[in-house]
């Protein structure tokens, strides 16, 4: 079962958040306190969108994605980033994945919106596999590049 986050499911979130970190060998950068979270995703003004996936069986959250509006200036209409999928590897191969991102097609078929978009790190072959049978296309003509600590600081404080 696919359903929106709700302010309870925040420790879990949290976990999965952490477990990902690990997962993806970066779990010293994974700073984010769950009162942090509490205000991104149910605060007054909300930045961010959860869902959860619940295992059938245990009633468990086995997963989640959480994901943000953007905006295509070329189609004119929102899209939906997803800024982090993640599936208990005990849950794994149970469908939670795929029903998470149904579940944000769905969201975005709904509302017209023009894209649903994420990123992967190149070594995640299982995850690159998984994303491109479901038809999910690589942009390789895209680099991603980011800000972040003392550059952002030292961008930020140039006037």
């Amino acid at each position: 079962m696919i359903r929106a986050a709700v302010p309870a499911d925040i420790p879990v979130i949290h976990a999965l958040i952490r477990e990902l970190a690990e997962y993806e060998k970066a779990l010293e950068e994974a700073r984010a306190s769950e009162e942090q979270l509490r205000e991104a995703l149910f605060g007054k003004r909300p930045a961010a969108f959860a869902h959860v996936a619940v295992d059938d069986d245990s009633g468990e959250v086995a997963g989640f994605a959480l994901w943000f509006l953007n905006f295509s200036t070329w189609r004119g209409v929102h899209g939906i980033y997803l800024e982090d999928l993640y599936v208990r590897p005990a849950a794994r191969g149970g469908g939670h994945g795929r029903a998470l991102l149904a579940e944000l097609a769905r969201i975005c078929v709904e509302r017209g919106y023009g894209r649903l978009e994420w990123s992967v790190l190149d070594w995640n072959r299982p995850a690159i596999g998984f994303y491109e049978a479901l038809g999910a296309r690589p942009q390789d003509e895209w680099t991603v590049y980011r800000l972040t600590d003392e550059a952002l600081a030292a961008l930020g404080s140039d006037h």
